[in-house]
């Protein structure tokens, strides 16, 4: 419990980059464009997987699911950072910021349980190739994709409860983007080591556990990589998991930089810069890495591309 000189907070007054008011503008434009380019590209993944049957595959499968996740993982952070830049301040009520809070860590489980779940895709697709089609069925990717959200929407429940349990006080400023653990910790008043304690170790099994999964799957895949005998061979089948490893490298390598370290003397500064890169750079980036380097995505979107052509043509 608070202190008797203390006023427990009921909402809170979200501030950014008021170092450089000048770069207001600028970076509401920025991010604006990234979160457009975000929606299309993500979007346009989504379609092209469900209207394209060269694209009926597990892998695809997963990765629509990973694009839609990534849209509203964007669309719960974003407009918010777009409203304190163009309003030089928001004040966010304590019941929306648990909202966005929750809804924030559960995309964010999901997405980090589906690379896990493609990660185990790529693994059965270069060391079980005889038997990918009869171990990845439909069933299967649909458990899979289902424990990702159920995973998630755990971790969102027990993550928020424990964090929204402490006590917030004093001054209710905020100087950073949205509602997230680090910037709401420095809040909390009273004894907070308990709910420090569950929301530490619940973030165990999510980050580590999901990073376990995948390093062990590219340790086989690697293996058995180094077992083709031609190179020829070895790149075409490098080349099938280039795109995964870049996008989990890019989104674990900001999560571990945020969350897994200690909070003591971090610089605002790069907390915000890293917020910025895993919750708008990256959902940005993901459909550009899985389209420029797979063969079979520009091939459906040249078509696309062209049934668009000559559909306008007959509408000419």
């Amino acid at each position: 419990m608070a202190g008797k000189n203390h006023t427990i907070l009921t909402e809170f007054f979200f501030i950014t980059f008021t170092e450089h008011p000048e770069l207001g503008l600028p970076l509401f434009l920025f991010f604006l464009s990234l979160y457009v380019i975000t929606l299309l590209g993500n979007s346009g993944m989504v379609i092209l997987i469900c209207t394209d049957p060269r694209l009926n595959s597990p892998m695809y499968f997963f990765l629509s699911h990973l694009a839609s996740v990534d849209i509203c993982y964007s669309s719960v952070t974003t407009p918010q950072v777009l409203a304190i830049l163009f309003e030089q301040g928001l004040v966010v009520s304590y019941e929306r910021c648990a909202a966005q809070f929750f809804f924030f860590t559960f995309l964010g489980a999901t997405d980090c349980y589906l690379l896990a779940a493609m990660a185990y895709d790529r693994y059965v697709a270069v060391c079980q190739p005889l038997l990918y089609v009869t171990v990845m069925t439909k069933k299967t990717c649909v458990t899979l994709v289902a424990g990702a959200y159920a995973a998630g929407l755990s971790a969102a429940i027990i993550r928020t409860a424990a964090a929204f349990t402490l006590s917030f006080c004093g001054d209710n400023q905020v100087d950073f983007v949205f509602c997230d653990l680090p910037p709401l910790l420095k809040l909390t008043c009273g004894d907070s080591s308990t709910q420090e304690l569950v929301i530490v170790v619940f973030a165990i099994f999510v980050i580590p556990a999901c990073m376990v999964v995948i390093l062990v799957s590219y340790l086989f895949i690697i293996g058995a990589i180094m077992r083709i005998p031609s190179a020829g061979g070895r790149a075409k089948t490098f080349s099938t998991c280039a795109s995964h490893i870049m996008a989990v490298s890019l989104f674990f390598g900001t999560l571990i930089f945020m969350y897994m370290r200690w909070n003591e003397g971090n610089s605002l500064q790069e907390d915000r810069i890293v917020c910025v890169m895993y919750t708008m750079i990256i959902p940005m980036l993901n459909p550009l890495i899985y389209s420029l380097r797979n063969k079979e995505v520009k091939g459906a979107m040249r078509k696309a591309l062209r049934n668009t052509k000559v559909f306008r043509l007959e509408l000419g």
